[in-house]
């Protein structure tokens, strides 16, 4: 390639490589220039297709993708000058990519400046108020008691692991082994129970490339409360076209996104409405403080996940309107969960959040949800500034109004709580799920599923919130109120349980994804008590009236079989079974 000499000095040709202003060129560098605009173009919008920005100045999405296409220039400049081959071209490069260096100044200006004036060192006041939080609430008025038809005991390892025990039913398709379970679960209120959902995800390309033209069959609905999962596939026709495990122009974020080019989103969550049609919900965030600051949600798209068909909502429309109260979930736990702490942090101001920290609160380390009126709630515990080991408070958050109830509740923090569980079955090394703050006859207390390594629930706990000692466990929800019942009694603090209230409730909650066996009573007098260590904890076997089979309980479940005696007369609640020893519920 011959070298040309270019003169911007406007005093004629200069000699190669003399005279102020003067730079070598290559050949054809107008053509060049042709071709790098060109090419910048179709890399802008290549960029653009997997980026996807929004186009909207208060996104620094927006400002990074113009300096990436602005870069794409400066290295096509380079490339086509052939500059590092011939370094003579370099100050030619450096000429041609003034404006787009100065446009990459520009846009990296604008951001730090925009930061500055978001940033919560001067606009601590304004963060403080992007949520309203109503303190006046009372715990043992306003919390209604537990309702164990509604309590939720899986998390999500849990309920993926029941997920995917559904996988097989996709034989009745032809469909077996190609798709898997998507980790990412949503929980909503479904028929007045709270159950997570799980998309299915292809399971690699290759079934991608043979299944997406039909697209995912179904999703999976895990009963929180029975531990049962279903597999639900669509009638036929009635696929899922368009997800986040789609590619190209059924890709669910491409798909929204070409048609609000301008609008910022938060990650979309999948939901069905009651009669089990599924749609994606899309929040649309704005930003209200400064430029970049105190993102909040401003409405949604919600995305038929079959047709593709989208309809734009305001955040107004969905809290108020009574054909979108089937949509459970709008605000994100994340994004509830910053807004509370600017909330606790920054009324008082910024300088107080750091020195003094008179009234600066924040939230625990873990967050849970609750069913509660056909709503879902975000729940988390709140701590003063500085101690970590107790709570002061809760907070629930309604995660479709953003309505939020603060109350004050002084204990132990969650993760206290779960170790204290942890500790009365150390033998089995159960992992705690994180706990729920439930109402059991006036008394604070936390409940939590044990899981054994494969995230199977194997028994269930409940701790005081007040005295985190108070800690019992239990084969069964019915057992382990009752162990509870018994354990505040030993601490001087009564209260009446109903056993068969919470049995009844709670039928079914065992041997997740089988047909339950029935409940039944017996009645007796205890004719032979026999006793033994199993994984270090003390089981009572009882027979009756001389003959019959021997009912095991555990003491921890039922702290009275450890005073009973031969002739007591007594009431024995199990599972339907056969066999020479038979697990009891309870025994009274």
């Amino acid at each position: 390639m011959e070298p040309i000499n270019v003169d911007f000095t406007g005093k004629g040709s200069q000699g190669k490589g003399s005279g102020k202003g003067a730079y070598l060129a290559p050949k054809n560098s107008g053509l060049k220039t042709i071709i790098c605009i060109i090419g910048t173009i179709i890399g802008a919008v290549v960029a653009y297709y997997f980026m996807l920005p929004p186009l909207n100045f208060k996104s620094t999405e927006t400002y990074m993708f113009f300096g990436v296409v602005a870069a794409i220039y400066i290295a096509l400049t380079f490339v086509t000058s052939n500059a590092q081959l011939h370094p003579e071209y370099v100050e030619y490069v450096k000429r041609r990519s003034i404006v787009s260096v100065v446009v990459i100044a520009i846009l990296v200006a604008i951001v730090g400046v925009g930061t500055v004036i978001s940033s919560v060192v001067l606009r601590a006041k304004s963060y403080s108020q992007i949520i309203t939080v109503d303190e006046s609430k009372d715990f043992s008025e306003e919390i209604e008691e537990a309702d164990f038809k509604s309590v939720p005991v899986l998390d999500n390892a849990a309920a993926s692991v029941l997920a995917n025990r559904t996988l097989g039913d996709l034989a009745a398709i032809n469909k077996v082994s190609q798709f898997e379970v998507d980790t990412a679960l949503t929980q909503i209120n479904y028929k007045g129970s709270p159950v997570k959902l799980a998309t299915l995800a292809y399971g690699d390309v290759f079934k991608w490339f043979k299944n997406t033209r039909e697209g995912l069959p179904g999703y999976i609905i895990v009963d929180m409360v029975t531990q049962k999962a279903e597999l639900v596939t669509l009638p036929e026709g009635g696929y899922m076209r368009y997800s986040p495990n789609e590619h190209f122009s059924k890709y669910l974020m491409r798909h929204v996104r070409f048609e609000y080019p301008t609008y910022i989103f938060d990650t979309p969550r999948f939901e069905i409405d009651e009669e089990g049609k599924p749609f994606w919900i899309v929040p649309v965030l704005d930003k209200t403080i400064g430029l970049f600051g105190g993102t909040d949600v401003k409405g949604i798209v919600m995305v038929d996940a079959v047709s593709g068909e989208m309809t734009e909502y305001s955040i107004e429309e969905v809290r108020n309107s009574k054909e979108l109260q089937w949509i459970d979930g709008i605000y994100s736990a994340n994004l509830l969960v910053e807004q509370y702490n600017y909330y606790g942090q920054y009324q008082k101001g910024f300088i107080n959040s750091i020195l003094g920290q008179d009234g600066v609160r924040l939230t625990t380390e873990g967050s849970n949800f609750l069913a509660q009126n056909d709503d879902v709630y975000l729940y988390t515990g709140v701590t003063s500034a500085g101690n970590d080991q107790a709570i002061i408070g809760f907070v629930l958050i309604n995660m479709r109004t953003k309505a939020a109830d603060y109350y004050a509740v002084s204990g132990a923090k969650e993760y206290s709580a779960m170790a204290s569980a942890q500790g009365e079955v150390q033998d089995y090394e159960y992992a705690a799920t994180f706990p729920i703050l439930l109402n059991i006859k006036g008394q604070p207390t936390y409940f939590m599923s044990l899981k054994d390594s494969g995230s199977i629930v194997k028994r269930f706990a409940m701790v005081n919130v007040q005295n985190y000692q108070v800690a019992v466990t239990g084969s069964t929800i019915a057992q382990c109120t009752e162990a509870y019942a018994e354990k505040l009694k030993q601490n001087n603090i009564n209260i009446k349980i109903d056993i068969d209230e919470i049995i009844d409730a709670t039928e079914g909650s065992e041997n997740a994804g089988t047909d339950a066996p029935k409940t039944k009573t017996v009645k007796g007098v205890v004719s032979d008590i026999r006793t033994a260590v199993m994984n270090g904890e003390s089981v009572y076997f009882i027979q009756l009236d001389g003959k019959g089979a021997y009912y095991s309980i555990a003491a921890s479940s039922s702290e009275n079989v450890v005073i009973m005696n031969k002739g007591d007369k007594v009431t024995v609640k199990f599972k339907a079974a056969e066999g020479k020893i038979i697990e009891a519920i309870s025994i009274k």
